[in-house]
């Protein structure tokens, strides 16, 4: 007989809520990690009495009343909103796009002096089938706001030219003819307070967790271990690249501690527009929990290409990958003791919120 019932191959968000989950239904689970600490892509380290977010800015944000109960079960969340600055060749704006983007780009002051700017910029383009991402977003927001907030941000965030990315990428963008600069439009956001690392821990308490443990270098000893295993690593990792390997955008930081300076950019985040700064954006991590002490600690985040070895962050869901993927997917429904989740496991770009989401479904099919 086997010693547990879920063998849950990764200890960040969505292996720690189906942890949760399957364990408050009476299973008996072990989570697993390669990497030496949970948490995964939300870990937060305590440097200087600030929490840094070691793998980039994470802000929790949702719509979904249940989940943002499930969330708060494990920390008390701050009110901390979103509200990101754009730093163009020095020339500072509002994001996403609202009236304080439009009174600097144009002078405009009222709602229908933007939405006649929008028309004039949108209908100078001349633009009726968007055949890439160049053209969805100047059909979207005309010339002006494109070239300077959009373009070469973009190009830094995916490696390429604009005119090569698909459409769909930017299928819609946030315009509010209001001077509200919330980023998000969810009914819920917030921090954890301590930061996520102690809500992650606090999520796993009184599981069985083994971190510095490697599935794949482990295989055969770890699958006797378990009737069910949740993968939430990548998936064609686990079937050895196979059929082939997908692709994904991976990202540099480089973190400075100043304990010298007590405010360096007065924002969490700023991004970086133009094409020539190498980094799209800098965080700086005190401003999450609005802290006022001394020092501070920022974070420079580079994109960059993936290769084997390298922490992938975002899928290239484009056309061949997308096929790609889908003939994993067709394998992996063959296997009776493996299951995939999470961003890397299905392949598709989930927010925190979408995780919990999608580890409570994934838990429910299972277990039903």
């Amino acid at each position: 007989m086997s010693k547990y019932d879920f063998l849950i191959v990764g200890a960040g968000l969505y292996g720690a809520a189906f942890a949760r989950l399957a364990t408050d239904g009476g299973y008996k689970c072990l989570v697993i990690d390669r990497r030496a600490h949970v948490a995964g892509n939300v870990y937060t380290e305590n440097v200087g009495g600030i929490n840094v977010h070691k793998y980039g800015a994470h802000i929790f944000h949702t719509s979904d009343r249940e989940v943002w109960d499930f969330a708060n079960k494990f920390a008390e969340f701050n009110r901390y909103t979103n509200t990101v600055v754009a730093n163009f060749k020095g020339e500072i704006y509002s994001m996403p796009f609202n009236m304080y983007t439009f009174n600097k780009m144009w002078g405009v002051i009222t709602p229908e002096e933007a939405r006649k700017k929008l028309d004039e910029q949108i209908a100078s383009v001349k633009i009726a089938e968007p055949k890439n991402l160049e053209e969805q977003a100047l059909s979207l927001i005309g010339p002006d706001i494109y070239n300077k907030l959009i373009k070469g941000y973009t190009e830094k965030q995916w490696g390429r030219k604009a005119t090569e990315l698909p459409a769909f990428i930017i299928k819609r963008l946030p315009v509010r003819l209001t001077y509200n600069n919330n980023y998000f439009n969810d009914s819920f956001q917030g921090i954890p307070v301590g930061g996520y690392t102690k809500w992650i821990e606090n999520m796993l308490e009184g599981i069985e967790v083994r971190t510095n443990t490697d599935f794949l270098e482990n295989r055969e000893e770890l699958t006797k271990l378990a009737d069910k295993i949740i993968y939430s690593g990548m998936i064609d990792e686990f079937y050895g690249y196979s059929l082939g390997t997908l692709e994904y955008r991976s990202l540099r930081f480089e973190t400075e501690y100043m304990p010298d300076t007590d405010d360096y950019q007065g924002n969490a985040v700023v991004n970086y527009t133009d094409a020539e700064t190498p980094f799209t954006r800098i965080i700086e991590h005190k401003h999450f929990e609005f802290g006022t002490g001394k020092g501070t600690a920022v974070t420079r985040e580079y994109p960059a290409e993936w290769k084997k070895g390298d922490e992938p962050y975002y899928p290239l869901n484009n056309d061949r990958n997308n096929d790609l993927y889908r003939k994993y997917e067709e394998l992996a429904s063959k296997d009776e003791q493996v299951r995939f989740g999470g961003r890397l496991g299905k392949y598709k770009y989930y927010d925190m919120d979408d995780t919990i989401a999608d580890a409570a479904a994934d838990y429910k099919k299972i277990t039903e």
